[in-house]
């Protein structure tokens, strides 16, 4: 998609949230942005977002917090952004740690990476040390049973595994027999991304 010239007004705003993004890797509140562009109401903002999304710089859903993702000026390669469960589990990942350089073969956006840390996919041809590549999950409810995403349990960490919907409940279930499945309410685990590719370094 070929994405239009900006206002001098858009530019502004479009240059802050690049900032604000690339620092903070998350993208910042309407209340934020009226802040940063001194401005009292929300408004304005809520324009200048709307005319991005128009000419192609910005993906948003108008209502839903920390959906803005950049579009406009990504920079090359999919950002790698840290380590996933896949035994017990583990810290969420907050820091970009590299890029991975895939950009002249994959041109879905807000793409991300994560390296896998242990045998509970094994059986699903994902093995410790390998790079899961992760499209974010706009529509939970709409993942497929079976889909492998990696989810946020509060409180305990990221983990890659299969995932069921049973009722109001979520199964988050192995591909090794070693490890039992988690079960949590649904509304309690957050799914961050479902797989897309498995990058196997050596």
């Amino acid at each position: 998609m070929k994405v239009e010239q900006l206002t001098p007004a858009q530019q502004e705003l479009f240059d802050w949230l690049s900032d604000y993004i690339g620092t903070n890797h998350h993208s910042p509140s309407i209340r934020e942005m009226m802040h940063a562009m001194g401005l009292r109401s929300p408004a304005p903002i809520q324009s200048r977002l709307k005319h991005l999304q128009e000419k192609g710089w910005i993906t948003w859903e108008e209502g839903q917090a920390r959906t803005l993702q950049l579009i406009g000026n990504l920079a090359s390669g999919i950002p790698l952004l840290g380590a996933v469960a896949a035994g017990g589990l583990v810290e969420t990942f907050e820091d970009v740690k590299e890029n991975l350089d895939m950009d002249s073969v994959l041109k879905r956006r807000g793409l991300f990476a994560l390296t896998v840390n242990g045998d509970s996919m094994v059986d699903s041809y994902i093995a410790d040390g390998d790079v899961v590549l992760m499209e974010p999950v706009q529509e939970p409810q709409n993942i497929r049973n079976g889909t492998v995403v990696s989810a946020l349990v509060p409180g305990s960490g990221t983990t890659l595994k299969h995932f069921y919907r049973k009722g109001h409940l979520v199964r988050l279930e192995a591909a090794n027999q070693a490890y039992e499945p988690i079960e949590i309410d649904s509304e309690l685990v957050e799914i961050q991304g479902k797989l897309i590719a498995v990058w196997r370094k050596a």
